[in-house]
């Protein structure tokens, strides 16, 4: 796996990161209960030679303008080894639910620039950076949401390719698994996510840092403990 022993692993974005994370700093039984919770949880059950630290930075509501006026407090000043970002899906919704307030709204190029000159900023300093797509869970990718989200997710992917970060294609997770279940199974407004949706998002950044899941510990069944006799 990338990330090296004694790392320490911030993640930070809007409210699908958040979610009841402590303030000012979610570590430890203040992750949340997101994926970022199951990200650390995977970590410490398969990794816990690695002591990897994990802290949950983000804050339900943001866009990338309120990253950038947090950048140094919630970023730089924590000193990250490895970095974890997911932020664009306010910065759409806002299009959508505030269409009459253009002052709150974050136009594509104001979202991609901003994005490139916080991540060119720190990415120095980093071992590791990873940048998530914003999405939304709709497949019909005509439908006017869905197709400004994948604009915001192309423009992601092209910061990452610039600052050589990771990139993980979220929305193509979500996707994949649409193609058999419907968004109700993940979320009610499409956005929101249930446990199962956190998974895959956790899935989809794991794999992005080569976790290696055959680790799973499965030493511990034994079989010649089972009575497979059918006796009572």
């Amino acid at each position: 796996m990338k990330i090296e022993q004694n790392s320490r692993l911030v993640f930070i974005g809007d409210s699908i990161t958040d979610c009841g994370r402590a303030i000012p700093i979610g570590e430890g039984s203040g992750l949340g209960n997101g994926y970022v919770s199951l990200v650390n949880a995977f970590l410490q059950a398969y990794y816990p030679e690695r002591k990897i630290r994990v802290t949950n930075m983000w804050t339900s509501g943001n866009t990338i303008r309120d990253l950038k006026a947090r950048w140094q407090r919630d970023v730089i000043s924590l000193a990250p080894n490895w970095l974890g970002i997911l932020i664009g899906i306010n910065d759409v919704w806002r299009h959508f639910d505030s269409a009459l307030q253009p002052e709150i709204q974050v136009s594509l190029q104001e979202y991609q620039s901003t994005l490139l000159a916080l991540t060119q900023a720190v990415r120095p300093s980093l071992k590791g950076l990873v940048i998530m797509s914003p999405y939304f869970l709709e497949t019909n990718k005509k439908e006017p949401m869905r197709q400004m989200m994948d604009d915001y997710g192309q423009a992601a992917a092209e910061v990452a390719q610039e600052v050589g970060a990771i990139f993980v294609d979220t929305q193509g997770a979500f996707d994949h698994y649409l193609e058999v279940q419907h968004s109700m199974s993940l979320s009610g407004d499409r956005i929101h996510l249930n446990l199962t949706g956190h998974l895959l998002i956790a899935q989809a950044f794991l794999c992005a840092v080569d976790f290696e899941w055959q680790l799973l510990r499965c030493q511990y069944v034994h079989e010649d403990t089972v009575d497979t006799s059918g006796k009572v």
